[in-house]
């Protein structure tokens, strides 16, 4: 039997395979078996975008799906261009201004870089 890697989250020796995944029983975290080590690596290495592509503050990008702006009618429609994005920690891990609706955060995996 192979050794099986630790849980990249809580170093838990306990994983077990799942299909295309890795699982940890204790904490319920689920990694990529492809390359598990240079996906942890990558991931912590920036925000990446739809596409997968590494965005940095001052990009632009393109918006890939309707969003609906929480506590109004507007709508951010599908190929609407923010431009000079900020990256922040969070769920929504870009802060933006968006022209006729003013500033808003977005989630990286609904935009594209332009």
């Amino acid at each position: 039997m192979s050794q099986l890697p630790p849980c990249p989250a809580c170093q838990a020796e306990y994983t077990y395979e799942d299909g295309i995944l890795y699982v940890c029983p204790t904490c319920g975290h689920e990694w990529s078996k492809a390359g598990s080590t240079a996906d942890a690596s990558a991931t912590d290495d920036g925000i990446r975008d739809a596409n997968g592509n590494l965005l940095q503050n001052g990009d632009s990008v393109v918006v890939i799906k309707d969003l609906k702006v929480r506590g109004s009618s507007l709508v951010v429609k599908v190929g609407t261009k923010v431009k000079n994005i900020r990256l922040v920690d969070g769920d929504h891990d870009i802060d933006c201004k968006i022209d006729g609706i003013g500033a808003m955060q977005l989630k990286s995996e609904f935009v594209r870089k332009a």
